[in-house]
């Protein structure tokens, strides 16, 4: 088996921010599995540094493990890391492979990833993730009204919180701008990327009780369980955390501090250890919702009994339509899963690709 990597670094539409970030462009490393004459691919998003530790220390460690053997390539791989450091850049290399060798098994089986994995459903609800704290008062409402009104995405979200939680006036009246752009039906989610202290993130929600925000994401640092956990029991919209978990130990961690655990398969440890992070947290009566990078999700999402939704994030969005033929579009709240196409279905756009490759 041949493990490389490449990174591509795809600007903005317009620039973005959240509570503590501000960016123009997002960069996808893209893993290539190769075997027998066929490829398959897995994706995270990262720096392109990310590229090397996918080609230098794990390309070698499965150079000889049989591509249908994918947990022994993943622990080959998980244990290369070790000094290297496994959170942080070495599991979004290690997820983006294990992506990559997932893809590659079920491609050279001539099977969809999702009829290898097996599915619990076919059509997987999303909800739709965006409503940047840079936006202006327009933008928002324009954004949130095609997802609701055009789309028929029966979910949104937006960021506040923005420098680092030191703009609550602006935070509220754009929370009620947005309640005012998806109209009454809509569920109405909110994510404020750890900005907010503790009791501020309380206040704010009572603050705008009338707006029937049903979902509250990292209100503190997602490193404050109790935190997570104090603001848990005090406000009515569900809180979720789970992002940043880069390994099985973060989740079980976690479990006990929210209402819904949040697993990225592109920074978890791909497939792989999504299946674990989606176990620990069904042990604990907790749903999943899979963060970000919607097209890598759907096989994984589509297995996995305790799914809430998938984020229908527009960064990612944007950048898998861009690069890869086959990716899905969300109309009615949900997205179909390939149970048709070899693989996760997808093709990488080479002609498309190549001018915003930079390793």
């Amino acid at each position: 088996m041949r493990l490389v990597a490449r990174a591509y670094r795809v600007p903005t539409d317009a620039p973005e921010a959240d509570a503590t970030l501000a960016w123009s462009s997002s960069t996808l490393v893209l893993a290539q599995a190769s075997a027998d004459g066929f490829t398959g691919l897995g994706w995270t998003y990262g720096p392109a540094v990310t590229a090397g530790v996918v080609t230098e220390l794990l390309a070698p460690v499965v150079t000889q493990i049989d591509p249908d053997d994918v947990p022994a390539a993943w622990l080959a791989m998980h244990r290369e890391l070790r000094n290297a450091g496994r959170p942080g850049i070495g599991a979004l290399a290690l997820s983006a492979a294990d992506n990559a060798i997932w893809d590659l098994k079920a491609r050279r089986l001539n099977l969809p990833l999702a009829r290898l994995l097996g599915t619990v459903r076919r059509r997987l609800p999303v909800y739709a993730s965006g409503g940047f704290t840079s936006y202006d008062t327009e933008r928002q409402h324009r954004q949130l009204a095609a997802w609701t009104r055009e789309q028929g995405i029966p979910r949104v979200k937006i960021k506040i919180g923005g420098s680092w939680g030191a703009e609550e006036k602006r935070d509220l009246a754009r929370m009620a701008a947005a309640r005012r752009s998806i109209g009454g039906e809509a569920e109405l989610y909110v994510d404020a990327n750890g900005g907010y202290r503790r009791k501020q993130a309380i206040r704010v929600l009572r603050a705008a009780g009338d707006l029937d925000v049903r979902w509250f994401e990292e209100p503190v640092s997602s490193d404050d369980l109790a935190g997570l956990g104090m603001v848990r029991d005090r406000v009515t919209a569900d809180v979720a955390a789970g992002e940043y978990g880069y390994d099985l130990a973060y989740f079980q961690r976690m479990v006990p501090y929210v209402d819904c655990q949040q697993v990225d398969v592109t920074r978890c440890g791909g497939i792989s250890e999504f299946l674990r992070a989606a176990a620990v947290a069904a042990a604990a009566g907790l749903e999943v919702s899979a963060h970000t990078a919607p097209n890598q999700h759907l096989a994984v999402a589509a297995a996995v009994p305790n799914l809430r939704h998938l984020e229908w994030f527009h960064d990612h969005v944007r950048i898998e339509t861009l690069l890869f033929d086959g990716a899905v579009q969300a109309l009615g709240g949900d997205v179909p899963v390939n149970l048709t196409e070899p693989g996760n279905g997808l093709a990488l756009r080479q002609a498309d690709a190549e001018p915003l490759r930079i390793a």
